[in-house]
Formats: C-alpha cells, sequence, structure tokens
C-alpha cells in the first residue's frame, strides 16, 4: 500500500477521481451516456472529445520537456495549421470533397512541421535558448495566419471537413481516436525502444550524453519537429469543430495548458524523466475542472481564479515537500509518549 501511495500517478490519478466524484454528486447526469443512432452521448464523452486537441499538444510538450526545453507558439502554430487547411478548402472549387479535405489537411500539417523544424533549428542548431527560440514564432505565428487568411475569419461548408471534429467513428468521437492513436504512437516509440531512455539522458545532462555517443542534438530537433506536428494536427480539429480559422482564437493559452498538464502528470520541468500516462491524466484533470466551472455557472471573468486555486490544490498534494510534512506530522499523532512523561503523568494522578 505504501508503494501505491509513493507512485508518481497517485495523486493526479486521485485529483481525477475527485473531480469525477464531485461531478457526479452536483450533476448526477455525469456519468450518464447515452446511446443515439448507435453513436454515444454524455458529459464523459465531450470531456474525452473536447480534450483532443489540448492532448495532442501536450503529448509534444510533454517530449520537448524531456530534453529540458519547453515551446510556447504550439498556440500559434494552431493558428497556421487551421488557417492553412481552411484557406486550401475555401480555394477548392468542390468544399465538400473527400480528397480536397485530405489535401488540405495534409498540406496544414506539411506547414506545422516545417515550423517545427524552424524551432528546433533554432534550439538545437543555432544553440538559442527553447523560451527565446520559441517566442519568436509565438509572437509571429498569429500575424503568418492573418496575413494566410487576409485579416478575415476564413468559414467554410464541408461535411469531410467537420467530421474531424463532430463526427463518429464507432460509437466514440473521430477526434478521439485521433488523440488516442497520438498516446499510442508516442508511448509506443518512447517506452517500446531506445529513444525514450536517450531523451531522458538527454534531459538529465546533455553534456554527458554527447560525451557517450548519443546524438543530442538530433533527438531535441526531433522533439520540436513532434510539437510542431502534433500542433498542427489539434489546429486542424480546434478549426473543423468551430468551422472557421480564427487566427486570433485558435489555441490561445493552449501553451500554458500543456505545461501545466505535464506538470499535474508528474513531469518535472528540469527535464529528464517523463510520463505519457500522468500527461494524460493531466489533460484529462483539466479538461474536467474546465466542464465542473462550465457547470456551476462561474463567471467567466471569474473563472481563471476559479481554477488557479483547484490547481493550486492539486499541485501542493504532489509536491514531495507538502507530503513530507503531512506524514511527519501524523507520525507525531500516532508516537506514543516517552516513559518518562507516562510516568509524570501517573504521579500527577
Amino acid at each position: 500500500m505504501t508503494h501505491i501511495w509513493k507512485h508518481r500517478l497517485f495523486w493526479p490519478l486521485a485529483a481525477l477521481v475527485a473531480l469525477i466524484v464531485i461531478n457526479s454528486i452536483a450533476r448526477p447526469r455525469f456519468l450518464s451516456i447515452t446511446m443515439r443512432d448507435g453513436e454515444l452521448y454524455g458529459a464523459l464523452v465531450d470531456v474525452l472529445r473536447n480534450s483532443a486537441p489540448l492532448m495532442l499538444v501536450a503529448l509534444g510538450m510533454t517530449i520537448v520537456i524531456a530534453t529540458r526545453g519547453i515551446d510556447l507558439s504550439v498556440g500559434a502554430i494552431m493558428a497556421v495549421s487551421g488557417a492553412v487547411a481552411l484557406t486550401v478548402i475555401d480555394g477548392s472549387q468542390d468544399p465538400g470533397n473527400l480528397g480536397t479535405v485530405l489535401v488540405a489537411v495534409g498540406v496544414a500539417v506539411l506547414v506545422a512541421l516545417v515550423l517545427g523544424v524552424w524551432n528546433g533549428f533554432l534550439v538545437a542548431v543555432l544553440g538559442i535558448q527553447p523560451i527565446i527560440a520559441t517566442l519568436v514564432l509565438m509572437l509571429a505565428g498569429r500575424g503568418v495566419a492573418l496575413l494566410i487568411t487576409g485579416g478575415f475569419i476564413t468559414t467554410v461548408n464541408s461535411a469531410p471537413f467537420s467530421f474531424i471534429a463532430s463526427g463518429y467513428l464507432t460509437l466514440l468521437p473521430f477526434a478521439f481516436f485521433v488523440s488516442v492513436a497520438a498516446i499510442a504512437t508516442i508511448a509506443l516509440v518512447e517506452r517500446r525502444t531506445a529513444l525514450g531512455v536517450l531523451t531522458e539522458a538527454v534531459g538529465i545532462n546533455p553534456e554527458a550524453s554527447r560525451l557517450a555517443g548519443v546524438r543530442s542534438r538530433g533527438i531535441i530537433w526531433g522533439a520540436y519537429v513532434l510539437s510542431g506536428a502534433l500542433a498542427g494536427v489539434a489546429g486542424i480539429i480546434y478549426a473543423s469543430n468551430i468551422r472557421a480559422a480564427d487566427a486570433n482564437a485558435a489555441g490561445l493559452f493552449i501553451e500554458l495548458y500543456a505545461i501545466l498538464a505535464v506538470v499535474l502528470g508528474g513531469t518535472s520541468l528540469m527535464g529528464g524523466k517523463f510520463s505519457i500516462a500522468g500527461t494524460v491524466i493531466g489533460v484529462l484533470i483539466i479538461q474536467t475542472l474546465e466542464s465542473t466551472i462550465l457547470f456551476l455557472g462561474v463567471p467567466s471573468a471569474q473563472s481563471p481564479v476559479f481554477f488557479a486555486l483547484v490547481v493550486v490544490v492539486v499541485v501542493m498534494v504532489q509536491s514531495p515537500r507538502v507530503r513530507r510534512v503531512l506524514s511527519g506530522m501524523t507520525r507525531q499523532r500516532r508516537a506514543p509518549a516517552p516513559a518518562g512523561d507516562q510516568e509524570r503523568t501517573k504521579v500527577a494522578a
């Protein structure tokens, strides 16, 4: 039982279960799932579907943070990806054609991948600090997206494109299967090959890894390429959900939520060891918490404060120092009184 208590995923999972229990008590229909026309509907299904963009971005952020880096440009890459996809579809003669949508998605992901290559080049080759290197694209990316859309919000009416975010595939939303595929692929590559160990080695000590023969530059570069590609897919899902390319709103603050999800999952910002499962739990915590805030009717101006308070509690519970203090207080209460104190107590009686 002690080993379970000390496991890095125990507290994130406990926080997620607590949120689900609170929601179930506040609204009993939270756990109810109904089937209509062979498709599942319910609050839990909505959480899984709406978490897909953040899940993709957070997975890429996990690998980047494992290399002792950070990627602040993922929101801007989402905006660029959505703008590219919608512009290609809007400029075609048949926006509802499946081939047109596939070409648009492919071009958008390719552009996002190129942006990831640019970030990786700045960090891995030129040696620029990751927070500065990615800040460049964070500031310029939305301007690029506005140039692509001509400064307007581009909208399309394309059934195949809308299917990406709102369509269903064997009972569950298609977007959920996209995130599951990304989780399975990254977990398989990072945990079933030597790449995961090499990534952690680079994050723990880049210089020692280089001297040991590890190609740290390629691993760091690949992490940013992966982050850019996943952010591009997330941007397509977001654009599909609103059926428009909004350069100002797409992926707004998602880089902060992604970093928060990674930290809630137990991955250290100092680099090194990382947890894919922890990131998945962290994303579900954030998405469930957002659903809770909407249900409680917290005003939009006050919701960040409510969100921050809950996150502070979760982070404090995860803190090793706080847990040591709490465990020390528990041991002091359970410890028997010294023999001398017991004798003095008897004499006084």
